[in-house]
């Protein structure tokens, strides 16, 4: 079985943001054709875009002076596309609304819009600091509704090394674990790189990706030192540094 990397996180269950390179993502315009690979970078980098919202604003969220924060699915929404348009130069307005990379576009910012939504109430609860809204629960619940919303034909997954998962439903599972382990862990290997595999997943023929995120500033709040302490959330720090490697993205299509 041959897995190929091309140049392109999160850690599941705290407030964090993570750091990684520019993906690489066709720019032909006969997006009818993408292929599964630009299709999951596609993916991974929405998620990124619309999570670095909620990162922006979760000073904002947690204000307890302030009611109306103003941080509604449209302005999710609009500063997501921004953000995928400055890390791929391409809209995503350009991709063909009918074609399979289109259509799971389209049920990620369904699902993106559906957590905005949801969250209005918490968001906008006065008199009340830490709202539990973090960058990394608002990408789950995004993962969550986007597998729904796809009927299950593609997935999107927030994994880590298993000494660094939180949350026991985001443990990486055995193709993720071995590439975490086996390549992203390994001495030399190139930053930011993610790794493709026609393989199977669930029994079912499959295209997977998975993408490194490495901590970056924000991260060490609640992912730094000193190892133990507890952090904002009152799960315990795990010592972590700048740059290295927290997390990851996994992207699951269907054949």
């Amino acid at each position: 079985m041959t897995t190929k990397l091309k140049v392109s996180l999160l850690q599941v269950a705290v407030a964090l943001i993570f750091v990684g390179p520019a993906l690489s993502i066709s720019t032909s315009t006969t997006f009818a054709a993408a292929s599964n690979e630009d299709i999951a970078v596609s993916l991974a980098t929405l998620l990124r875009s619309a999570r670095a919202v909620i990162s922006k604003n979760q000073k904002h969220i947690n204000d307890a002076s302030v009611g109306d924060k103003g941080i509604t699915a449209d302005l999710v929404e609009k500063v997501a596309r921004q953000n995928y348009k400055k890390a791929t130069k391409t809209e995503l307005s350009a991709i063909d609304a009918n074609s399979r990379q289109g259509k799971f576009i389209a049920a990620q910012i369904k699902a993106i819009r559906d957590v905005m939504d949801g969250a209005q109430d918490s968001i906008n609860r006065k008199g009340v600091g830490l709202k539990g809204f973090l960058p990394a629960i608002f990408a789950r619940l995004v993962t969550e509704k986007f597998g729904a919303n796809t009927g299950g034909k593609a997935t999107l997954k927030l994994t880590a090394p298993k000494n660094l998962v939180r949350n026991r439903a985001n443990r990486p599972d055995k193709w993720e674990h071995n590439v975490i382990e086996k390549q992203f862990k390994s001495a030399g290997y190139p930053k930011g790189k993610h790794v493709t595999e026609e393989t199977s997943y669930k029994g079912k023929p499959a295209f997977r990706l998975i993408l490194p995120e490495y901590y970056g500033k924000s991260c060490l709040g609640c992912h730094g030192k000193p190892k133990g302490a507890r952090d904002i959330t009152g799960g315990k720090k795990e010592g972590g540094v700048l740059g290295q490697l927290g997390g990851a993205i996994s992207v699951v299509i269907l054949k």
